[in-house]
């Protein structure tokens, strides 16, 4: 995927996204997906990746392949180099996905509104 392909859409509303031990076998697979990255934390913060605001697209095609948009909190973010490459190996293990590729995004710029209010209550936030 080219980054200027990315097409920045707003996530669904997080609180109505299923956790991760409440999903069926049989759930829908961008649900396992969501799922598979919610186990994702940012080691400096204590908040899984999909509920600090850092996944900007999830596209699935018919062939179980996964395009995810994803920034960090900073450009220079330390953990850069990893965090993209554990979301990928946490979406490859979910069933039904064949490839999972994430792309580092930096248009819009993260910001802590991104954050869902279950994670902001868990910070402090509020």
């Amino acid at each position: 995927m080219d980054v200027k392909a990315v097409r920045f859409r707003e996530p669904p509303t997080r609180e109505a996204e299923p956790k991760p031990e409440s999903l069926p076998p049989d759930a829908p697979l961008r649900d396992r997906i969501i799922a598979a990255m919610r186990t994702v934390y940012d080691p400096e913060i204590p908040v899984n990746i999909y509920d600090l605001g850092l996944i900007y697209a999830i596209d699935i095609d018919d062939q179980g392949q996964v395009e995810i948009a994803m920034t960090l909190t900073a450009p220079g973010c330390p953990v850069a180099g990893i965090l993209p490459r554990q979301v990928e190996d946490a979406v490859r293990a979910v069933d039904g996905v064949h490839a999972a590729r994430v792309t580092l995004v930096w248009d819009p710029p993260w910001d802590q509104d991104r954050i869902s209010d279950e994670a902001k209550l868990s910070l402090g936030l509020f």
